[in-house]
């Protein structure tokens, strides 16, 4: 006999010889897919993900060892630049280039400087007298918003950040994209940056985002005894990066690096 005329043979079965005595075990169980509660289990244990290609935790990181590698050293700026998403600061189609040491452009003839540019100027600040006696930059004057990027990072290392911009477009902006962040010490204010803002003088450290051939006077007074400003100056053709630091005695200003920033402009648009 083949073996396809003895299978036909016990099949099918006669219905007397189906037992329904024996319960089937939960083992015995057919399962072609896994549960539900196994699916869910398995989700559970996969890492929650940081982000998607090139504007990831993981590529802003790359960037922080990047400018530690060049010097930086100071744990809370490094931290900071950690946790400040850059890439929400820019345009979605410029996403790909936000953790790259560029400036992008951020509309309006303005631009969001350099990381390493940002790390720079804010590492100076925080090597100030006041700064390292507070161990922080404690009050802050920023000249120039622009996109929020610079704002959000002085936050983490102030105790308040005041930002001033002159471009009623940028300000909307920089408003949107610090919103999420729900930074409570930070007031954005549309106005003349050269002006500074008087009313919550005197300030610890001062940031300027754009060139002139002076710091403004007013950013001079509006310094604490003790503060440090920072601001990119004229000098000839080329354009520094001023630092001056406002002494009992009067103020000493030291010009480092060469650098490129917009114009300063008065008034408002």
């Amino acid at each position: 006999m083949t073996s396809e005329r003895r299978r036909s043979a016990n099949f099918p079965l006669p219905l007397e010889r189906v037992s329904t005595t024996q319960p089937r075990r939960a083992s015995d169980t057919l399962r072609p897919q896994r549960t539900v509660r196994e699916a869910v289990r398995d989700a559970h244990s996969r890492a929650a993900p940081s982000g998607v290609g090139l504007d990831s935790a993981h590529v802003r990181a790359r960037m922080v060892q990047r400018l530690h590698a060049q010097g930086l050293r100071h744990d809370g700026l490094l931290r900071a630049l950690q946790t400040v998403p850059r890439h929400s600061f820019i345009d979605t189609a410029l996403a790909a280039q936000a953790y790259e040491d560029t400036s992008l452009p951020i509309g309006h003839e303005q631009t969001i400087s350099k990381p390493s540019v940002v790390a720079r100027m804010i590492s100076l600040l925080l090597a100030g007298q006041a700064a390292r006696a507070r161990n922080g930059l404690g009050k802050v004057l920023e000249i120039g918003t622009g996109c929020g990027y610079q704002c959000a990072l002085l936050a983490q290392l102030g105790d308040s950040v005041v930002s001033v911009e002159r471009i009623r477009a940028l300000f909307d902006k920089a408003r949107g994209h610090l919103a999420p962040m729900r930074l409570d010490r930070v007031r954005l204010v549309h106005g003349d940056g050269m002006c500074g803002h008087a009313p919550n003088a005197p300030y610890h450290s001062i940031v300027a985002a754009a060139v002139a051939d002076e710091p403004a006077a007013a950013w001079l007074a509006q310094l604490a005894v003790g503060g440090r400003l920072i601001a990119p100056v004229r000098k000839g053709a080329l354009q520094m990066l001023a630092v001056v630091d406002r002494e009992p005695s009067g103020y000493k200003r030291v010009d480092l690096e060469e650098v490129h920033f917009v114009p300063l402009k008065s008034g408002v648009d």
